[in-house]
């Protein structure tokens, strides 16, 4: 049987076709990059993100737990610490593979993994003890629990959590004060440690273990500690430190205590202890007392939020936007899909729930954060490529617009016939918007701020090169015209040696010249909007293979027309000559482009 996944895309309506051709290239590619774009809006609003709301388990760290080390106390037997661990569980394993695979929790994997190296069978142990009542885990409560019927005959209350809570909710300590517990807590926790407390009670006939969604046993016994480890992700410190040069704040939101969450956060650059204090850091209790004034102006100083609950995820993304900021944030499971809907960039996991992807735009195949870094770079190259296209779109309309409109004040007839300007369109229109969409992202874009996103997408520099080039053209072309309007020549090359004199019109080979030299003004223009911001000449080739193409289509196109279009287009054939005045000739559009970027550069 082979499983089939449709994936639906939300296109937004009316969008002018370069922008969603760069848009689907855009999706297409990313999803080489691990991100699968949801909806089509996501791809350039990621290039606007300023903030980056990150779970850490997963997408920080390998998502590869173990146990790292126990501390059981009061000597409890192995049948206790085994059937406890293996009943108290929602995960499982497969162990069909050469490795075995977690299938479930991972941190609770762990645990199985680690009764798998002792010899002990989880599969056999829950099948022995019958469950009779079982609490699930929730962020909130921050431990889970089950009755089984025990293999001694009897009905046992095993707990499982944070060992704080647990050790709280005990009334056997054996022994052990809560101190000593605090402190290998906070000696685990900064190794970066997930911690997990455990503890049972045999039941009596008539004890109520389990009631109104809490655990209500009175004399529960406290077993110990376990240490589970989540290496961090190698790739990740350099992720995070791209993304916090490139202007983007990322805090992390997760369920560990503050110094596991401090310790990821030191060990991917985030936290730093001389530099970073309390403001820094925060509580799910200690957030949930903030008012919202109060969050408002503390907000923008955090960096870490743990022992989170799913709503205050939420909360951040909400006030974070009161602050004007561009927020983007991670969630796999069902209760993150509040912060993600909220979000103006929701980025589940690729083994998140279906519930988180359904309210994300963008799902992160990997898990990994290195994904969302490209996501933000190819954001931001999307945005560079609809001001390419929309330089090059306004150039040609302000050449094109103008010597048409002066040519009719003037009593000229039109230079360029319906169909002649059907070509144009069609160049300046689908085969510009697919040249220029096909460029790939440029790292470069990683060193820049983050952009508003009420800022206006023709900024002064495009508006200087759109009046200055469109008007060198047009001045170019119109006197071109009155050339032609007043000589009478067979080739270009008699240019200069051709008397002026009356009013002679324009023939059929002086309208096919004036066609072809502004199809290929715009052509050799074509390169230096693809040249636009990026600091590079316009002979970069590499990876640029689709503009190549396209760039060849329309030259062989124009050539085409020409020679073969006849009445159709309005031409008469040119001669080699002239077509090789005409494409050397117009070439020096992109020669003083290159020398001006050369000068800037």
């Amino acid at each position: 049987m082979v499983a089939v996944t449709l994936v639906v895309v939300a296109v937004p309506e009316g969008l002018p076709m370069a922008v969603t051709l760069s848009l689907a290239y855009s999706m297409r590619r990313m999803l080489k990059t691990n991100n699968l774009v949801r909806k089509m809006h996501a791809c350039e609003t990621m290039g606007a993100t300023t903030v980056i709301c990150t779970d850490k388990t997963g997408t920080l760290t390998q998502n590869q737990m173990q146990v790292y080390k126990t501390n059981f106390f009061g000597e409890p037997s192995d049948e206790v610490l085994y059937e406890g661990i293996a009943v108290n569980s929602t995960a499982q394993l497969d162990l069909s593979a050469a490795k075995p695979q977690v299938l479930g929790n991972p941190t609770e994997g762990a645990l199985l993994l680690w009764l798998k190296e002792r010899g002990a069978n989880y599969a056999e142990l829950r099948e022995k003890a019958s469950r009779i009542e079982e609490l699930p885990f929730t962020t909130e409560r921050k431990y889970m629990a089950t009755v089984v019927k025990s293999t001694t005959g009897k009905n046992i209350l095993y707990v499982k959590g944070a060992p704080e809570i647990i050790f709280g909710m005990c009334k056997n300590t054996a022994g052990v004060s809560k101190a000593e517990i605090d402190a290998q807590l906070l000696e685990y926790q900064n190794q970066a440690m997930r911690t997990l407390g455990f503890a049972y009670q045999e039941l009596g006939d008539k004890d109520v273990a389990i009631a109104d969604g809490k655990v209500v046993a009175a004399n529960l016994t406290f077993l110990g500690i376990v240490a589970i480890s989540d290496p961090v992700r190698l790739d990740v410190p350099n992720a995070v430190k791209e993304v916090i040069d490139a202007g983007i704040k990322v805090k992390i939101v997760t369920g560990d205590t503050p110094g596991t969450a401090k310790e990821i956060g030191r060990q991917i650059g985030l936290w730093n202890d001389k530099t970073d204090n309390h403001r820094n850091i925060i509580t799910g209790v200690e957030f949930a007392e903030l008012s919202d004034k109060q969050l408002k102006e503390r907000v923008g100083d955090l960096k870490i939020i743990a022992r989170a609950r799913p709503m205050d995820k939420k909360r951040l993304v909400e006030a974070l936007q009161a602050n004007n900021e561009v927020v983007a944030v991670t969630g796999d499971g069902t209760n993150d899909a509040p912060a993600l809907k909220s979000a103006h960039v929701g980025l589940s996991m690729g083994d998140g729930t279906s519930v988180a992807k359904e309210a994300s735009d963008i799902t992160i195949i990997d898990n990994s954060f290195s994904s969302i870094g490209r996501a933000v770079m190819w954001g931001r190259s999307l945005f560079q490529n609809i001001q390419r296209f929309i330089l090059f779109q306004m150039t040609v309309n302000v050449a094109a617009c103008f010597i048409v409109l002066f040519g009719a004040f003037m009593g000229m007839q039109s230079p360029l016939t319906v169909t002649q300007m059907l070509w144009v369109n069609l160049i300046m229109d689908t085969f510009a918007a697919m040249a220029l969409a096909s460029l790939p992202p440029s790292a470069s874009v990683m060193k820049d701020k983050p952009r508003s996103r009420e800022a206006f997408i023709i900024n002064r520099p495009m508006w200087k090169s759109i009046i200055g080039v469109g008007g060198v053209f047009f001045i170019f072309l119109l006197g071109l015209l009155y050339y032609f309007e007043h000589t009478d020549i067979t080739s270009l090359t008699e240019i200069g040696k051709v008397a002026m004199g009356e009013n002679s019109g324009l023939s059929g080979y002086e309208l096919s010249l004036f066609f072809t030299i502004f199809v290929f003004l715009q052509f050799w223009n074509m390169f230096n909007a693809r040249a636009f911001a990026t600091g590079r000449s316009a002979f970069h080739f590499k990876g640029c293979g689709g503009f190549a193409l396209i760039a060849l289509v329309i030259l062989v196109g124009q050539i085409l027309i020409v020679e073969f279009g006849g009445q159709f287009f309005n031409v008469e054939p040119l001669k080699f000559t002239d077509w090789a005045i005409i494409i050397f000739g117009t070439s020096v559009v992109l020669w003083i482009g290159e020398i001006l970027r050369l000068f800037k550069k």
